[in-house]
């Protein structure tokens, strides 16, 4: 009885390690084809900006036929603000983007190891921020920015955007999330070593952070540069737009066409596409360090 029973209980765990592996086989085969479905847009995009103008196309399979041509891409950027666009966008995201990291992770810091009478209050405060569309901050903002007379300008894109985006309360809470995790023993010994609190702030925090900060700095940055509503709001002059205000301009200009609008799209989404696939590690780390679930 002792034989038989010994074997069914191997028995079972056999069976049960070949369920285990057979779902986690359809899992990986869902996802991959999921992966797939959403990168047909990507795909399509690129071959058919590799495609000569003036091509026939006879059915879908037409698309993805070779010769192949990169002649649209220098064409594209000598026709159009595509080099100025480029560097509008990365000139506001980043600035954005450091900004609202320096801001979050001093704020973020204060409320989880600088304890307050009013800490609990600021908190609130800030998630009653996130709850507040942005849209609803568009009119009040335009009129402070047309009285101080920054529409037009780089201070007038830039400010109101770190004033209604939710990526600075998101970081904050974010961050405070994380902060809370590192042990307070760190930085009463530090303290006990002579560090005052901007220098523990700066040499033990935030090195602790990185993954975190890493992964909102990326998620912030892609937010500005695909961000369209305020800049189409306060820009008028073409020496000032950006990549989402610059691409539907060209495209108007080629209603009939499909090579040179998908190579002004596969030139904007390029610098997006090699942040992510260069600091996707540092993405998935950050998001699973600070606890996010999604």
């Amino acid at each position: 009885m002792g034989a038989i029973s010994k074997e069914n209980m191997i028995n079972i765990k056999v069976t049960g390690n070949k369920s285990h592996n057979y779902r986690g086989l359809i899992i990986t085969i869902c996802s991959l084809l999921l992966a797939f479905a959403f990168m047909i847009p990507l795909i399509w995009m690129v071959f058919v900006s590799l495609r000569h103008e003036g091509d026939v196309i006879e059915n879908v399979l037409s698309w993805f036929k070779p010769p192949y041509t990169f002649t649209s891409y220098p064409k594209v950027l000598r026709t159009s603000g595509m080099s100025r666009w480029i560097f509008n966008s990365l000139f506001i995201s980043v600035i954005c983007t450091s900004i609202t990291l320096t801001i979050s992770a001093m704020a973020a810091f204060a409320l989880s190891k600088i304890k307050g009478k009013y800490t609990n209050s600021v908190l609130l405060f800030i998630l009653f921020g996130l709850m507040l569309p942005g849209e609803a901050t568009i009119i009040p903002l335009y009129q402070v920015v047309r009285h101080l007379n920054l529409l037009d300008s780089y201070a007038g894109i830039i400010l109101p955007s770190l004033a209604a985006s939710p990526a600075a309360p998101m970081a904050v809470i974010i961050l405070k999330g994380f902060f809370d995790g590192v042990p307070q023993e760190f930085i009463d010994s530090a303290q006990i070593d002579g560090c005052g609190v901007y220098k523990s702030f700066v040499s033990i925090i935030l090195p602790l952070a990185k993954p975190a900060l890493a992964s909102i700095a990326i998620l912030t940055f892609i937010a500005n540069w695909n961000n369209f509503l305020w800049p189409f709001l306060c820009v008028t002059s073409d020496i000032f737009y950006t990549i989402p205000l610059g691409i539907p301009i060209f495209n108007s200009n080629y209603t009939n066409g499909y090579i040179l609008p998908m190579t002004v799209n596969a030139i904007a989404s390029l610098p997006v596409i090699l942040v992510f696939v260069l600091f996707e590690r540092q993405i998935i780390k950050g998001v699973t360090m600070s606890g996010i679930k999604g």
